[in-house]
């Protein structure tokens, strides 16, 4: 079968074109007929620690159809309509271990499931499982219109939080203001605090998302309310050392985590899996949230949905769709 692989040379990741075979599914596993995959910056990211190697199949998340069980595997059965993180997705079928299938909502297009499972499940980590938020609380997001930054836009309504999120384009704000963005703050610059102290009250963020880097890290201690918490997620601006005031983080009672799943075991993504299954899939079913997909490529395209990326013109998730 014909598949897209993410070769690393010097410091760029490159696509390229591999014939292999059809996967067999191993014990806890299924094989999945792949109708749609979506494209993930952490996937083609060089010189992190989420790349994954010199060479890889790429495609960490797909919509499609069971195609095969694998040993042990109970509670689903070929034809079932499923969606999640999966290895091997830019081809034509794909690996998923059973424990992190997903039903797939029966009112989403292929596309729209595709673009839901590591942005979404990314964002309820970093929300939910390890940032703690509650009801009534703030949420800053910096670069909002990432995939990851549009998920957690919608978890923190469906959670009943305030969002305040940040990016270069006022368009792209006014897009994320009609799908739940409360505050919008147009910026590149670490120059965001004094805005989100006066969005929030006086009190500061009391959870912020970082997408962008070490470059507004800074900027963003400066902008949380007492005991607030810092996921790391993503670094845009490749820089990876910031300055950390310690007396600031000590006093405060802040928080800072890490959201990788480049070490992350099995059981805890199972575990992240189903706690998103049981606190916001039922959301994306019943229509109160709907993943935002920016643009749809074809599988032949896949090299022009990576330029499409790395210009960073989406607003949402870059998807590909596989099977016709």
């Amino acid at each position: 079968m014909k598949s897209f692989w993410i070769v690393t040379r010097g410091h760029e990741a490159l696509l390229e074109r591999r014939d292999v075979p059809e996967p067999a599914p191993r014990r806890g596993e299924v094989v999945v007929r792949v109708h749609a995959s979506a494209l993930n910056r952490g996937e083609l990211f060089v010189g992190g620690a989420v790349h994954g190697g010199p060479e890889k199949l790429g495609g960490s998340e797909c919509s499609g159809v069971i195609h095969a069980l694998g040993e042990g595997v109970s509670g689903w059965k070929a034809g079932d309509r499923v969606m999640g993180r999966a290895r091997g997705a830019w081809a034509p079928y794909a690996l998923m271990e059973a424990a992190q299938v997903l039903p797939m909502p029966a009112r989403l297009t292929w596309e729209q499931a595709a673009a839901i499972p590591s942005s979404f499940l990314t964002s309820y980590e970093a929300l939910v499982r390890l940032g703690r938020i509650e009801k009534g609380e703030w949420m800053l997001v910096l670069g909002a219109s990432s995939g990851v930054g549009v998920g957690a836009i919608q978890i923190a309504q469906v959670l009943g939080a305030h969002s305040i999120g940040t990016s270069g384009s006022e368009q792209k704000l006014e897009k994320l203001k009609s799908m739940g963005l409360n505050v919008g703050i147009c910026t590149r610059s670490p120059d965001f605090s004094g805005k989100v102290r006066a969005a929030s009250g006086g009190n500061g963020a009391n959870i912020a998302l970082n997408l962008v880097g070490a470059s507004v890290f800074p900027e963003i201690l400066r902008s949380l309310a007492y005991q607030g918490r810092v996921a790391i997620v993503g670094y845009v601006d490749r820089k990876f050392s910031a300055e950390i005031d310690l007396n600031a983080v000590h006093v405060n009672r802040y928080a800072i985590f890490g959201v990788s799943n480049a070490k992350l075991p099995a059981d805890q993504k199972a575990l992240t899996t189903r706690a998103f299954e049981r606190d916001i899939l039922p959301a994306l079913a019943d229509g109160r949230i709907t993943p935002l997909v920016d643009r749809v490529f074809e599988f032949d395209e896949l090299p022009a949905a990576k330029r499409h990326m790395e210009a960073d013109a989406m607003v949402g998730k870059i998807v590909v769709r596989v099977a016709a």
